[in-house]
């Protein structure tokens, strides 16, 4: 049973809430433009059709067809998902995970722990984002110096609290480099 309704209210408070996240951390205007893709037919139609409200329609529409078209059409797109940041590397001449820009990740950090508190409700806590990326496989396909940082700021947001992790990346200059060990460098 399809719910377009529903599937619109979950993505618009997401992407609001994604967007207030992004201008705390000092990304507002990417924050503006957040998930827009999530309205277009190619993503829209399947999200109404295996929405559940309490996960990703993108993961039922993965059990039941065997993959999810929504889902590949959303992270070609928005590049604060990690997926976005493959390519070909020279020298192997295999396709590996590239260090993703630190606003990039900033957003990324904002869509995981807006995406914890849509799907938990209630029952949010500042280590939920944490607990997700510590329980899936996503670490192992991120470059290694993105997975630090976004592990260090979910980390911080555990231990810390939302205002003062917000501070501290909103502190990080969105053009800087960060190495192994989310070490920030000076431009």
């Amino acid at each position: 049973m399809s719910h377009p309704l529903k599937h619109f209210m979950t993505i618009t408070r997401h992407r609001n809430r994604v967007m207030r996240h992004c201008f705390l951390v000092g990304i507002g205007w990417q924050g503006l433009f957040h998930d827009l893709t999530k309205y277009s037919p190619t993503e829209f139609f399947p999200g109404a059709k295996y929405f559940q409200g309490t996960r990703s329609p993108n993961e039922m529409e993965r059990e039941t067809v065997g993959y999810s078209l929504a889902w590949m059409h959303h992270k070609g797109r928005n590049r604060h998902h990690f997926e976005y940041w493959n390519d070909v590397n020279p020298a192997t001449k295999m396709y590996e995970p590239v260090r993703m820009p630190i606003r990039f990740v900033k957003e990324m950090f904002c869509d995981r722990v807006a995406a914890c508190k849509i799907y938990r409700g209630k029952e949010y806590s500042d280590v939920d984002a944490l607990n997700y990326l510590l329980r899936g496989n996503a670490r192992k396909k991120m470059h290694n110096d993105t997975a630090d940082l976004l592990e260090d700021w979910l980390r911080r947001l555990a231990t810390d609290g939302e205002t003062a992790t917000f501070a501290h990346i909103r502190a990080i200059d969105n053009h800087a480099r960060y190495t192994a060990g989310a070490t920030i460098l000076p431009k």
